[in-house]
């Protein structure tokens, strides 16, 4: 046999097994290992950023808070100022002391029986009115100023409003009520103004204010320690303004209606005439000006 043809025999005979050796080993070749990758490191969580303080409500809070601590405080001295008035009678207007300067509305003279009732010592402050009512109409600023710029309309939306905080009966006076006290209740003297036959004792008036208003209790009290019924700011009473009788009253609250309320007292801009006890102002219950405050009443503590 040809030496060639002996090889290609060989070589044809030996594919097959090599085919078939090949595919035994395809069959058990192991399968490579899987190996899993490592789950990545989780991050260490970031530290939770403190929470911010709203600024605003922050403020607001604060604000709240001092706000009621500013309501409780004035509430408390509002209470501790209020100076019984033992009840009494006097002679109501024009009296002799009063002479030549009385003008006809507080004429004729007349007898008046008062029950007993509290007033304050202080007319109503700047501080205590914002405390209550979350604002100060007031043309002259200070938180121990009258508050001033009130109608009468004000007022009782501010009695109101300081009722429903304390659970008692605030009230303007009524205008025997508030000439009663002016001149000293059952201690009076019988001074021409509130605590004084001189006005400058007792008054901020225009001889003496600098056309302004000044600070509560800074001029002497009178007979029953109520400070600035004379002077500094008129202030509302809870009566419509009319005309007097000479009949005897008990307890008169004045005319069942009118167009007019009463201010008494005088102002930082008045001249000593309109400062006297006995002397009467009006004006409609919408009206404010500067000089127009109030004082505040209890018929029960």
């Amino acid at each position: 046999m040809n030496p060639k043809h002996l090889i290609l025999t060989l070589l044809l005979m030996l594919c097959p097994i090599g085919m078939a050796a090949q595919s035994t080993i395809t069959r058990h070749k192991p399968k490579p290992a899987v190996t899993k990758p490592k789950p990545a490191a989780k991050p260490k969580a970031k530290p939770k950023p403190a929470p911010r303080h709203n600024s605003t409500s922050h403020s607001n809070n604060t604000s709240h808070s001092s706000s009621t601590t500013s309501l409780s405080a004035e509430l408390n001295k509002l209470i501790n100022n209020m100076v019984y008035v033992a009840g009494g009678t006097f002679t109501m207007g024009g009296t002799s002391e009063q002479s030549s300067d009385a003008y006809d509305d507080e004429k004729p003279t007349h007898s008046v029986t008062l029950s007993s009732y509290y007033i304050c010592k202080y007319e109503v402050t700047q501080a205590l009115w914002r405390a209550v009512m979350g604002s100060n109409p007031s043309n002259f600023k200070g938180d121990n100023l009258p508050v001033e710029n009130v109608s009468w309309n004000d007022c009782q939306t501010f009695i109101n409003r300081l009722n429903s905080y304390t659970g008692r009966n605030f009230r303007l006076p009524t205008e025997a009520e508030w000439e009663f006290a002016a001149r000293g209740g059952n201690y009076s003297r019988h001074y021409k103004y509130s605590g004084s036959n001189y006005i400058s004792d007792v008054a901020w008036y225009d001889g003496n204010s600098g056309n302004r208003t000044h600070p509560i209790g800074t001029k002497q009290a009178n007979e029953l320690g109520l400070y600035d019924m004379s002077g500094n700011v008129y202030e509302w009473c809870s009566d419509w303004y009319g005309s007097y009788s000479s009949y005897s009253q008990n307890d008169p609250t004045g005319p069942n209606s009118g167009s007019y309320r009463v201010l008494r007292g005088g102002g930082w801009n008045y001249f000593a005439r309109n400062c006297r006890s006995s002397y009467r102002f009006n004006y409609a219950p919408g009206f404010r000006y500067f000089d127009l405050g109030l004082r505040l009443v209890l018929s029960q503590l």
